[in-house]
């Protein structure tokens, strides 16, 4: 039998792409000269824009508004009678007790968390958001039971972050009751505190009278001493 040789054939020169024979091996390629200088450029470009923008810029920012604002600056932050920082003046918080006003509730996190800021995203046909209002009503409406008048409903809402540490004065009003019993206090004494806290609107007409949560139980414990029985 005879055998065909599996050879192959010799490409004639002609048949050859004469651009392949111009083209250098990958390993032996330079980049040229024009590109050389544009990558230059941009690695300088991007160095200096992070020396000025991620470094140079904030550090003159903060230095600027620890020089003008230093108390805001540093967070504003908010201590007791002892000196002790006990939070943020625009971070809400929760309390335990009723001898303490109560905040409107949070949905950050696992509540009141700083790293977590946000709302519960749940909407106002949603039965998780009904069963929940239903119980703060009720819990409410247990813990103070000498209130009058139909719950407010931000004690019954989350801010949109969750964090927010102001109440209106209708709402800390109507926790006064409670918070004057628990204190063995005359309410009025406790509303005379209350109303010392009232902040009014910024500017004369930003806003809404409002009042910080922190910075009103704080005054009630330096008038009149930590509420003795709490529950």
């Amino acid at each position: 039998m005879a055998t065909s040789s599996l050879a192959a054939a010799p490409v004639a020169p002609e048949l050859v792409d004469p651009r392949a024979r111009s083209i250098p091996p990958v390993a032996s390629r330079v980049v040229p000269e024009p590109a050389r200088r544009i990558l230059v450029v941009a690695l300088r470009t991007t160095l200096v824009t992070l020396l000025l923008t991620g470094l140079l810029y904030p550090m003159a920012m903060t230095g600027l508004a620890q020089g003008i604002f230093p108390r805001a600056a540093s967070g504003s932050l908010v201590t007791n009678a002892e000196g002790k920082v006990v939070g943020s003046r625009w971070i809400g918080q929760a309390f335990a007790g009723a001898g303490y006003f109560q905040p409107r509730p949070s949905a950050a996190g696992n509540g009141f968390d700083a790293t977590s800021s946000g709302g519960s995203n749940l909407g106002p046909t949603s039965a998780k958001l009904r069963d929940r209002v239903k119980a703060d009503v009720a819990r409410l409406r247990h813990d103070n039971p000498d209130a009058t008048g139909p719950v407010p409903a931000e004690l019954v809402t989350a801010s949109a972050s969750g964090l927010d540490p102001d109440l209106s004065p209708a709402a800390a009003s109507w926790q006064l009751e409670r918070v004057a019993k628990a204190r063995g206090l005359e309410a009025e004494r406790v509303r005379n505190v209350l109303a010392e806290q009232i902040e009014g609107r910024d500017l004369g007409f930003l806003g809404e009278p409002h009042v910080n949560v922190l910075l009103l139980n704080l005054a009630l414990d330096r008038r009149f001493g930590a509420p003795h029985a709490t529950k």
